[in-house]
């Protein structure tokens, strides 16, 4: 069987080696069956197996094909909303116990990386910035913020010679510095997980597309050429969970966004970003860019509604890259991909259980990396009895998109005019 290849991008190109993953086939029986081996599958099925439980993996296409193995390559603290808007929103007692986990996705990351000697060019540093002079008060806002939730450690910097040591553009007014954030090669990180998985004795198919979930105890869920039963079953399959399980695809839409890499850039990296931090701007509709192992910037930004995959990801990518950084008129972009998350109306993670034995987990809105990782242990206490955290996330609202899938993208898509109109005008 071939399997579903990956998206043309840098991090396919320069992945590791990973063993053949033979699809599932007959009748089979686990603990735990995961759909998906994205992170949010693999980090609930590593803290699963470290428990001791029997894990098996179904994934449609590869290891972290979809968001996990294509994304910026990011570690973002918090999630798509933050707290103060969280608690204005959903009340003190819905936020607190959200905003004492909101840091916890990077430890674990950092964790899995130490713990099982993940070599995915892992490093520190993170930089939130202001394009605009009255874009600062947020980073304030964000750095009081997070102060108050037990968070030290950030530096604002707003002198033209404070910014420009951390990004070489004349773009931003200001730079908010975390030396907790940090960057890192997304695919080979989702090949080191699943290796750690499979060390634990877990169990990963992959071309083993899951194409129905039969209610039960135990539940069954079956592929074209096999099945798993067990006691519990994880979708963890966000933007690419097509008509699985409807009731989950009904309240989140699709949406694609672009990165490119040029070619390696040599000794002219580290003009462009002097402590190799990776950055995202604090406009609503944001880029973010950092610089590779092999010193190539990898930009991104954008978003397509109803996940579209735009003709040429370089002409939508490459002129906010110049406004940045205009000393790279001549530079070639070597690689232009895309990929889907999965946009909640809230722009909240979607938790909860489709019956008594089966969790999911969807819909980061484009702040996933450190959240999957996150959840995936909140799954795993859920899973063992423990279930207080994974409650604090399945009381949050999962709310319908205006006139329902019909009307979803372009709705969407108005109210991207909206966010690019204030990004805009600063507001």
């Amino acid at each position: 069987m071939t399997l579903t290849a990956h998206a043309p991008s840098y991090y396919a190109h320069s992945a590791h080696a990973a063993p053949a993953r033979p699809p599932l086939a007959g009748a089979h029986e686990a603990d735990v069956c995961i759909v998906g081996a994205g992170y949010t599958g693999l980090s609930t099925g590593i803290a699963l197996a470290e428990a001791g439980l029997r894990v098996v993996v179904l994934e449609a296409a590869q290891v972290g094909w979809g968001a996990s193995g294509r994304n910026g390559g990011q570690i973002v603290h918090s999630y798509s909303r933050d707290i103060d808007v969280i608690e204005r929103q959903h009340g003190r007692a819905a936020a607190e116990p959200l905003a004492k986990m909101m840091f916890e996705g990077a430890a674990v990351i950092r964790e899995r990386v130490a713990k099982y000697g993940i070599a995915c060019d892992l490093k520190d540093g993170g930089v939130y910035a202001a394009i605009k002079p009255n874009k600062v008060p947020g980073l304030v806002h964000h750095k009081t913020l997070w102060e108050r939730w037990g968070h030290p450690g950030l530096q604002l910097l707003d002198t033209p010679g404070g910014v420009r040591s951390i990004v070489g553009s004349e773009r931003y007014s200001a730079v908010l510095v975390d030396p907790t954030g940090g960057h890192f090669h997304p695919l080979n990180l989702a090949l080191g997980e699943a290796a750690a998985l499979e060390s634990l004795g877990g169990r990963i198919h992959e071309g083993s597309t899951a194409v129905r979930i039969a209610r039960g105890d135990p539940a069954t869920v079956h592929t074209a050429q096999g099945s798993v039963r067990a006691r519990f079953v994880v979708v963890a399959c966000n933007a690419y969970i097509g008509q699985l399980e409807p009731v989950l695809a009904a309240k989140t839409m699709p949406c694609g966004t672009q990165v490119v890499a040029t070619e390696p850039l040599g000794d002219r990296a580290a003009d462009l970003l002097p402590g190799d931090h990776c950055v995202e701007d604090n406009n609503f509709l944001l880029d973010y860019f950092r610089l590779s192992a092999d010193q190539r910037l990898i930009y991104g930004g954008g978003v397509t509604y109803g996940a579209r995959d735009p003709a040429r990801v370089e002409a939508l990518v490459r002129p906010n890259m110049l406004k940045t950084f205009p000393q790279l008129a001549g530079v070639k972009i070597e690689f232009g991909w895309t990929g889907n998350f999965l946009l909640t109306l809230s722009r909240l993670p979607q938790v909860g259980r489709l019956a008594d034995n089966i969790y999911y987990s969807q819909g980061c809105s484009g702040h996933g990396v450190t959240y999957t990782h996150l959840i995936g242990r909140v799954l795993g206490e859920a899973i063992r009895g423990q279930a207080e955290r994974f409650d604090a996330f399945a009381r949050l609202p999962h709310l319908p998109f205006p006139g329902g899938r019909l009307l979803r993208v372009p709705f969407t898509a108005l109210g991207a005019v909206w966010y690019e109109l204030r990004d805009r005008l600063g507001v």
